[in-house]
C-alpha cells in the first residue's frame, strides 16, 4: 500500500512509502467496532444514501474513468481536519455479470466501514477499464484515514488481488474540492502513477 500525505510548505502530493496491514487482531477489532457504531448510527437516522452524484462518470490522471454507483454518507459535525482518502482494488476473477453482482452485494459491506471514526462519506465508483474499482472518501483526520485504510486491507484481501489494492491519503483536501478542481497543480503525481486523481 502506498500513502500520499500533502506538504503545506511545498503544496505538494507527497509519497512516503509503502505502509503494511495493521496486525489482524488490531484489524479485526477496528471493523468489529465500526460494525457496533454502525448499529447507533442507523438507529439513529444517521446513515444516507443521497443520489445526486449516482451516475456520474469521473476520469483520471492515468486515463481510466468508471462511474459512481452508490454515495453514502454520515450526518456528523462538520470536519476540523478534512482529507481525501483514495482506494483501489481489482477483484479476484469477477468478470461480465459478476460485477453487477458485486455491485449490488457490496451495500452489505456498508457497516466495515461507516462507524469507523472520522467517517464523513464515500462514493462508491464502479470497475474502470482495468478492472479496477475506487473509493473516494472524505474523512476527519488523516491518521484516521490511514488506520481505516490498513485494517479494511484485510477486508480487501478475502474478495482481492492483494498486490492490487493500494490507498492514497491527501490530508488538508475535502473530496468534493478535489472533484470539483480536477487536475490541479496541487495534486501533483505520485510516484505509482496517478490513478487516484481526478482529470
Amino acid at each position: 500500500m502506498t500513502v500520499t500525505t500533502h506538504d503545506p510548505g511545498t503544496d505538494q502530493a507527497l509519497p512516503f512509502g509503502d505502509r503494511p496491514p495493521l496486525r489482524l487482531r488490531d484489524a479485526a477489532r477496528a471493523v468489529l467496532g465500526s460494525v457496533l457504531r454502525t448499529a447507533t448510527l442507523l438507529a439513529k437516522r444517521s446513515i444516507r444514501q443521497p443520489t445526486t452524484r449516482v451516475g456520474d462518470v469521473l476520469h483520471f490522471a492515468d486515463g481510466t474513468s468508471a462511474r459512481v454507483y452508490r454515495e453514502t454518507v454520515v450526518r456528523r459535525p462538520p470536519t476540523r481536519a478534512p482529507a481525501m482518502l483514495a482506494v483501489t482494488f481489482r477483484l479476484h476473477t469477477i468478470r461480465g455479470r459478476g460485477h453487477t453482482v458485486f455491485r449490488v452485494e457490496s451495500l452489505l459491506n456498508t457497516p466495515l466501514f461507516v462507524g469507523f471514526p472520522g467517517f464523513v462519506s464515500k462514493l462508491w465508483l464502479a470497475h474502470d477499464e482495468q478492472g479496477r474499482y475506487r473509493g473516494l472518501y472524505e474523512w476527519d483526520d488523516p491518521a484516521l484515514a490511514d488506520s481505516y485504510a490498513r485494517s479494511l486491507w484485510w477486508v480487501l484481501s478475502l474478495v482481492s488481488r492483494r498486490d492490487s489494492i493500494r490507498y492514497t491519503i491527501l490530508p488538508g483536501k475535502r473530496r468534493d474540492d478535489v472533484l470539483r478542481v480536477p487536475g490541479e497543480s496541487s495534486l501533483a503525481a505520485t510516484a505509482d502513477g496517478e490513478w487516484w486523481r481526478p482529470r
